[in-house]
């Protein structure tokens, strides 16, 4: 994007899909949890916004849908997704702008890299959020943060390159 104006709007259209996207799955839980609405508008707000657009929107949107709509549930699922969000965000954000010179092959890089590291910060505060509590354990990392979001997984891994590569075209 060239400008401040042109990433802030495409940034809140991008908050606005986080927000909305999990109407369409939501009617069946099991669904949606697989199919990580929340997550593909912001990868998508990184890659096109940058990292520091990608971050804020990350972050603010499951707890903005948390305060708007009850969903997702703020303690500890709201929380722990805010900071994995974020993470998504800033990180294919950053690391496409570092590897866009590689077009197909740099936004799947950034993207791999970016879902990787975004699932273990979620593992993390959930954990730091668990303790005391019940136990977080590496089989409901497994399950819960790649297992379960296979569906999601591969419909990120579709439509991100393409909708990055659709965009870039049209500069």
């Amino acid at each position: 994007m060239r400008n401040n104006v042109q990433k802030m709007t495409a940034a809140g259209l991008c908050l606005a899909l986080a927000l909305l996207l999990p109407f369409l799955t939501g009617q069946i839980p099991q669904i949606g949890g697989m199919l990580c609405p929340m997550h593909l508008p912001v990868l998508l707000c990184g890659f096109l916004c940058g990292g520091p657009w990608g971050l804020a929107v990350g972050a603010v949107a499951p707890l903005l849908r948390n305060l708007l709509f009850g969903m997702p549930p703020l303690y500890p699922t709201a929380i722990s997704m805010c900071f994995e969000l974020a993470a998504y965000g800033a990180i294919s954000g950053f690391l496409y702008s570092k590897l866009k010179k590689h077009g197909v092959k740099g936004i799947y890089m950034a993207l791999l890299i970016a879902m990787l590291l975004g699932r273990i910060i979620w593992a993390v505060v959930r954990m730091i959020l668990m303790v005391g509590g019940a136990p977080f354990t590496l089989a409901i990392f497994l399950a819960d943060g790649f297992i379960n979001a296979i569906p999601g997984i591969i419909v990120q891994l579709i439509l991100i390159p393409l909708l990055v590569t659709a965009v870039e075209r049209r500069k």
